[in-house]
């Protein structure tokens, strides 16, 4: 069936009210209504449902439409059914219909009402579906968001690789696949395996010129991003976090800072998802908080920013969710919070799955690393990743990179000293080992080989760990060093990685950013104080209250936390209890006079406190604190309680220490009876209540291995802060 470029103009405005198509649609839509079959890239916000939904319209016969979720489905046949007075024009068939809305769509597609049938693959495969579909006159498949079919796609989903078999099963008809996002190597998986290798190809570009792509170091993320969405009032935006716990999490961190914010993931029930969904689509609620599964299909065009709160798991990912800011050609910002913590969690989830799979993800982690490490233009690393060529000089700054150049510098002689250290520590070490190698830190596993790396222990020690961090990255991008994904990481060298050893050429090495310099806020160095004088009078209280209450300064606030009071300027017991360190039991107890102070010297010297800054953090959910006081409460000893919650004893120690420094009160009296004798603990609390700082460091220097362990100072130390301080 044919149709001149005239008549589809006139359906297109008659049907859809669009005086243009856009982009490659009107050949592509030829294409199909000559019958055959096509292959679509078109970007986000394209328009590749118009693609399907057209033809559909002026065929004769049922447009079958496989895609892979119920939410993307149920919009888009809304979105139909809105230019057409009849509902039977389109319907979906999935799990989620009762017997008698599965008979409606049967009847109406039986009287030739229906022209479009979205189904989910897991339906197509029910004998009695393909049944009723060879009874009825097809005009052809349309399989949206095809990049599943691929196992290199960052969505591969199984059951879409039997969708052929399906389709000859039904009856062949042509073939339309449509995805936003594929690399050549994905788009030939998929015409491969669909069987239409012969299929007209269709390419968009994949630029989006109104996207501004910024990766920012993972560092206080969530007061970092309430600082940006303040910036931004009353615009729409979707925040993507891996678990559904960081979502629920962060839309709560969200809420209670004054963010109208929303959850979304497949945990919420359907009933709340939907409504939470439709809030953000009637612009009720301006962020949704999701994870990936959210914006699948989502028809809001003035999404004004992307936020990934963890790096996503492949380019192919980060393309499509931040393809969904800015689909009217508005502004649209993309900000992705890196951390390589992140993408060592992602290695582990690879561990224990088939090897062809660990290497496929292996790759797509790589090239993600590589894109948040790259000091060139991001628009030309991602086009490029998609087989498009594009010059650095169009990207108009729309680029951290491009906007910030990252310095560059000859890297030959540190990553010569690098895989020294890897050779001569026979690839035993992982990264972190590493690094602290190169700096010359230990910890008991390097100890254990101590003997052996004594040549390269401590040979990087003009740099810091972060450095050598990221030197290992840079490495492991170039595919100089690999990772045994089995061993959890353990570096090794590849072939590439020897040659080097043996033969060293220029490797430039790139610097992060400094964004506390490039970004709009004061430069605020960790460790000191915006303003000294008030500082310095917070210390001068601390010590008047130490002394008439006869405790070490440290016990009352910690320096860090002074420092911290004099940036943000806490005036409320609420504000206080978010001080790093503090917490609401040490707030109610030490709190008042602070309080009083730091508002009296607000007042008095007209100081604009920075209230964006002072972000309210919600109780988090730890199972682990519950579960250490009610041990705690039960008497048991630390070996127990460790074991129980799956951390080490220092892990657990490190734990304590930090719910009691925060002002909840413990008693570990029981443990230090076992291990200290009476007037060995009456020795150390004498020691803390004279301290200076009250740490373990002064305890250590005070008194030796032979008189104590490190883990009876802490314990002593614990329960000291507990009984005297809390």
């Amino acid at each position: 069936m044919s149709f001149s470029s005239e008549s589809l103009h006139k359906n297109l405005k008659k049907i859809f009210g669009f005086n243009s198509f856009k982009g490659r649609q009107e050949q592509i839509i030829k294409n199909l209504l000559e019958d055959k079959d096509g292959m679509v890239i078109m970007p986000t916000g394209g328009g590749k449902s118009m693609c399907y939904q057209l033809p559909a319209l002026l065929s004769d016969g049922l447009a079958i439409v496989i895609s892979p979720l119920i939410a993307l489905m149920k919009n888009q046949v809304d979105a139909i059914r809105t230019f057409n007075e009849q509902e039977s024009i389109a319907h979906v068939l999935n799990s989620s219909l009762s017997k008698t809305q599965i008979n409606i769509v049967m009847n109406d597609i039986k009287s030739r009402e229906t022209k479009l049938l979205y189904v989910a693959p897991e339906s197509l495969i029910k004998e009695e579906y393909v049944e009723f579909l060879r009874s009825v006159k097809i005009s052809f498949f349309a399989i949206d968001e095809a990049h599943c079919i691929s196992e290199w796609g960052h969505d591969f989903r199984p059951e879409y690789r039997r969708l052929r078999e399906i389709i000859d099963n039904i009856g062949r008809r042509p073939i339309i696949a449509l995805t936003a996002t594929a690399t050549p190597k994905v788009r030939y998986d998929i015409q491969k395996n669909l069987k239409i290798l012969e299929a007209t190809l269709f390419i968009d570009s994949f630029n989006r010129k109104n996207l501004f792509y910024d990766i920012r170091p993972k560092h206080d993320v969530e007061k970092e991003m309430i600082k940006f969405i303040r910036q931004h009032p009353g615009k729409s935006g979707i925040v993507y976090c891996l678990s559904r716990k960081k979502v629920e999490e962060v839309s709560e961190t969200l809420q209670v800072n004054g963010i109208n914010a929303l959850p979304y993931h497949a945990g919420l029930d359907a009933k709340t998802r939907v409504a939470n969904q439709d809030a953000f689509i009637m612009d009720d609620c301006d962020v949704i908080v999701a994870t990936i599964a959210f914006g699948m299909g989502i028809d809001k065009p003035d999404i004004r920013f992307v936020i990934h709160h963890d790096i996503p798991k492949s380019l192919e990912g980060y393309y499509q969710e931040t393809g969904r800011a800015g689909r009217d050609d508005g502004e649209g910002i993309l900000v992705t919070f890196y951390s390589y913590k992140d993408i060592e969690k992602l290695e582990k989830f690879l561990s224990g799955k088939p090897v062809s799979e660990q290497e496929i993800g292996r790759q797509l982690i790589m090239e993600t690393i590589s894109f948040a490490e790259t000091a060139m233009c991001r628009r030309k690393y991602l086009l490029h990743y998609f087989g498009e060529d594009f010059e650095s000089e169009n990207c108009n700054n729309m680029c951290d990179n491009c906007r910030n150049p990252k310095p560059t510098f000859e890297g030959k002689e540190y990553v010569s000293k690098l895989l020294k250290a890897i050779d001569i520590s026979k690839e035993t070490f992982k990264a972190k080992e590493l690094a602290k190698i190169m700096v010359g830190e230990t910890n008991s596993l390097i100890n254990q080989h101590l003997g052996n790396i004594t040549e390269v222990f401590g040979s990087g020690k003009e740099k810091g760990v972060e450095f050598w961090h990221a030197v290992i990255r840079q490495t492991y991008v170039k595919e100089i060093i690999t990772k045994e994904i089995e061993s959890y990481g353990t570096i090794k060298l590849t072939e590439t990685g020897k040659d080097f050893l043996k033969n060293p050429h220029s490797f430039m090495i790139t610097e992060d950013h400094d964004y506390e310099k490039t970004s709009s806020g004061s430069s605020i160095q960790k460790g000191s104080a915006m303003d000294d004088i008030l500082f310095n009078m917070l210390k001068k209280l601390r010590k008047n209250i130490a002394k008439e209450k006869s405790l070490p300064p440290a016990i009352i606030f910690q320096e860090s936390s002074l420092l911290d009071m004099a940036n943000n300027y806490p005036i409320t017991l609420e504000e206080m209890s978010q001080i790093q360190g503090v917490g609401i039991g040490k707030a109610k107890k030490f709190g008042d006079e602070f309080i009083t102070l730091i508002d009296k010297y607000v007042k008095e010297n007209n100081i604009e406190r920075p209230s964006e800054m002072v972000i309210k953090t919600i109780v988090k959910k730890s199972s682990n604190k519950v579960n250490i006081i009610q041990s705690l409460d039960k008497k048991l000893s630390i070996e127990d309680i460790a074991r129980a919650i799956g951390l080490t004893s220092d892990e657990l120690i490190k734990e304590i220490e930090t719910i009691v420094e925060s002002g909840t009160k413990l008693d570990l009296q029981y443990m230090l009876d076992e291990i200290i004798d009476d007037y060995e603990q009456e020795e150390l609390f004498d020691f803390f209540k004279d301290s200076v700082n009250f740490s373990l460091e002064e305890a250590r220097e005070e008194f030796t291995e032979e008189e104590y362990s490190d883990e009876e100072l802490r314990i002593a130390r614990i329960q000291f802060i507990s009984k005297i301080g809390n």
